[in-house]
């Protein structure tokens, strides 16, 4: 076979080195645009993540000032509110010792009534925003008291149960205040309106999922019965918390579960 000139040789070996070089510069400049990509990309994703910590610092500074306002009202009402209730009490006792008109008297303990009312009403505003019971343990045992002194001067017994329930378990100030409301409306319905003896009050916890059920062992609603204002005040509560509010009949009695995610 024929040898190429060597200026043919030349320029083949010239151009095959050019080409090489060429391809050479294409993957340097590639590969330093994606490191300069790369490099912005962090640089980015670094000031979006400082940015979201300045959000979360603002979010817990005001967290801590809104608990620091929480804490505050607290003990001006139970210093100011509380201390004018009791002393409203101690008068109207003194009052009645001295008034001999029966009517009088039963306007005084009428009075003595509302104040006692007003009390308990402030303890459980007191409860609900005291920041350090915004725990699932702390809700359960205010809700069990709540129950059993409501119920001590009715004639239905009062059962608890509880399953799987992490007491740590972090809640919302929002979620134990509504949850509240839905137990005491629940139990205030048991009360006026079953003719129940006994009152169940169960709660369970399966990881983040919560329920609290309130059965009794009364005359159940009926289906033709309309839905009073409590019922759609309880659904309306857990709807605002993405939960649910269910409704069952048993065989005695009604049984009323209050689901929600934590």
């Amino acid at each position: 076979m024929k040898q190429l000139p060597d200026t043919i040789r030349l320029a083949y070996i010239i151009a095959v080195i050019l080409l090489i070089t060429f391809v050479i510069f294409i993957v340097l400049i590639v590969v330093l645009y994606n490191k300069r990509q790369l490099f912005f990309i962090q640089q980015q994703q670094l000031k979006e993540a400082e940015y979201q910590n300045q959000l979360l610092q603002k979010e817990l500074e005001k967290q801590k000032i809104l608990e620091q306002e929480r804490e505050r009202i607290s003990h001006d009402m139970h210093d100011d509110l509380g201390a004018g209730i009791s002393a409203l009490k101690l008068q109207a006792e003194f009052i009645k010792q001295k008034a001999s008109d029966d009517d009088l008297q039963n306007d005084i303990d009428e009075l003595l009534k509302t104040s006692e009312e007003m009390n308990i009403s402030m303890r459980e505003m007191l409860w609900s925003l005291n920041s350090g019971n915004d725990t699932l343990g702390s809700f359960i045992e205010y809700a069990i008291l709540y129950t059993g002194n409501f119920l001590k001067k009715t004639k239905i017994v009062l059962h608890t149960e509880c399953e799987n329930i992490i007491t740590e378990t972090p809640v919302s100030t929002e979620m134990r205040r509504n949850l509240f409301l839905c137990l005491k409306e629940a139990v205030n319905n048991v009360y006026k309106h079953s003719h129940a003896s006994t009152l169940k009050l169960s709660f369970s916890q399966d990881k983040n999922n919560f329920s609290m059920r309130i059965a009794d062992n009364g005359k159940g609603i009926k289906d033709e019965n309309p839905k009073g204002n409590g019922l759609r005040n309880m659904k309306r509560r857990m709807n605002e918390l993405s939960g649910e509010c269910t409704v069952l009949s048993e065989n005695p009695g009604t049984c009323l579960v209050f689901k929600i995610a934590l």
